[in-house]
């Protein structure tokens, strides 16, 4: 039996590991952490519970196919519900939207906001449906080696007629002139580490899962996903390691064979792929040189602060985001002029109104994120002066005031994801979507000298996000298979 080893159990590492050991072989996970989940990981605290990291359930066809290639469902492991409204956003005081579940309703809120923008989401969600399908199904389970994987005519054709490569900011506009129904429709783009004018129009797939799959919460929190991955780990066989740092790896006549004393026939790395290859392998073998990665254009860092708040917030929903202030200014000061925001847009995630159970009864459990470039300096002056900043918008916009009813307060910016994650340049997301950095032209998921060796996660294939991380994992565990076998990767998909 073959011994494989998976670096990291964050959600592209237990994807990896499960993949690899339905398909027989002997896997063991090392992780530095106390526990499974890397960025999913949980803050428990005062009788809070909070999601550390993710907190958008979206593409939720990701999960349940992945659960489905184990003979499970989504519903063996955790109850998943959709939020009505979806999420709300606040444009000022007296101007916010809530973004109805169904499609028609949503319709009719874009058709009062502007005449004839009903009809036109309408041919948007087609068009992204279709977008949908062909990233989700024809593209993102691609290994991306190579621009020729992509040089299937039909294919082609389904990419040229929908225009995938014009930027999704021309693109948007050719819709919409409203600057709220524009920043509506642009705001998952910054998650996906890029400004609207260098995304490709492609990822308006986004708004497919967005407004027609629409927004999912798992009741007990966004962990119960990486709980769920790590019991179906569990039950396949897979060993795992906590408290592991790993510092180095023996390689034998080219190859690697054993990890921090493990033997091991394979590796996939799915801790971050620069610090792997600068830290840990080393030694003239790395991928890529520190210049290339220095020109890579990173997905935002954030500034999050967990907070517990005694009694009920005023005018919050479960998701909500604060576009109070120029949604162009702030992505211009995170990817081309980096620099901590002078009018920050931030969201709040506010889980405790549709789940009792992560806060004490009649308290709020609250995560405040404003995104950030990385690589900035990071202080606690910093983060009080923005702690204050947002709060005093918080308050203003929803009449309620919570600044002195909070019991508990944690902060988590780029400093902490360098410490927890060894992230690079303390990013959040990982690698932007641009359209320079999308499908093969992102770091190669195997590593060019040594045959054994595999990376997934958010600085590689197919990019940042949960369900992407979901699909890298098993791309990885793919390739090694094919490698262990001889067989093509698409078998062990």
């Amino acid at each position: 039996m073959k011994r494989s080893t998976v670096l990291g159990a964050g959600i592209s590492g237990l994807a990896a590991a499960a993949t690899l050991a339905k398909h027989g072989t002997a896997v063991q996970v090392l992780d530095s952490q106390d526990s499974a989940g890397g960025r999913c990981r949980t803050l428990e605290a005062n009788g809070f519970k909070f999601d550390m990291g993710p907190s958008w359930y979206w593409m939720p066809d990701v999960m349940e196919k992945f659960f489905r290639k184990f003979d499970h469902s989504v519903s063996d492991f955790y109850n998943l519900k959709q939020l009505d409204p979806g999420f709300r956003v606040f444009f000022s005081t007296s101007d916010y939207f809530d973004i109805p579940a169904k499609v028609e309703e949503q319709k009719d809120l874009f058709e009062s906001i502007e005449p004839g923008a009903g009809k036109k989401l309408d041919k948007i969600l087609r068009d992204s449906k279709i977008k949908y399908d062909v990233g989700v199904n024809d593209l993102v389970y691609k290994r991306s080696d190579s621009i020729f994987e992509f040089f299937s005519v039909p294919l082609l054709i389904k990419m040229l007629r929908l225009g995938v490569w014009e930027s999704f900011h021309s693109y948007i506009r050719s819709y919409f002139k409203d600057p709220r129904l524009l920043a509506l429709m642009e705001f998952p783009i910054l998650f996906l580490g890029g400004t609207a004018k260098s995304t490709p129009s492609l990822y308006s797939l986004m708004n497919h899962s967005c407004f027609a799959q629409g927004t999912y919460y798992p009741m007990g929190g966004f962990n119960k996903l990486a709980t769920a991955m790590y019991d179906l780990c569990v039950d396949l066989g897979v060993q795992f390691r906590f408290g592991h740092s790993v510092d180095n790896v023996e390689l034998n006549e080219g190859l690697i064979d054993a990890v921090k004393g493990f033997e091991t026939d394979g590796l996939i790395s799915s801790i971050d792929y620069h610090h792997f290859d600068k830290n840990i392998l080393k030694n003239g073998n790395e991928n890529y040189s520190e210049k290339y990665w220095d020109e890579r254009v990173l997905s935002p860092s954030a500034l999050i602060f967990y907070l517990g708040v005694k009694g009920k917030v005023n005018n919050l929903i479960h998701h909500n985001l604060f576009f109070d202030e120029a949604f162009d200014q702030h992505a211009e000061q995170i990817y081309s002029e980096p620099k901590w925001p002078d009018k920050p847009l931030f969201y709040v995630c506010c889980p405790s109104k549709t789940d009792v159970s992560v806060a004490p009864e009649s308290d709020e459990n609250l995560f405040l994120l404003m995104p950030l470039a990385p690589g900035l300096d990071d202080n606690e002056e910093l983060r009080d002066q923005y702690y204050v900043k947002i709060m005093e918008r918080l308050e203003s916009i929803t009449g309620d005031q919570i600044k002195h009813r909070v019991t508990y307060k944690k902060s988590y910016c780029i400093k902490d994801f360098k410490e927890d994650y060894n992230s690079y340049k303390g990013n959040a997301y990982g690698l932007a979507n641009t359209l320079k950095q999308t499908a093969f032209m992102r770091p190669k998921m195997r590593n060019k000298k040594i045959k054994n060796l595999f990376y997934c996660g958010q600085l590689t294939v197919p990019g940042p996000g949960v369900p992407p991380a979901i699909i890298s994992g098993q791309v990885a565990a793919a390739q090694l298979m094919s490698y262990f076998n001889n067989k093509s990767y698409e078998t062990y998909l």
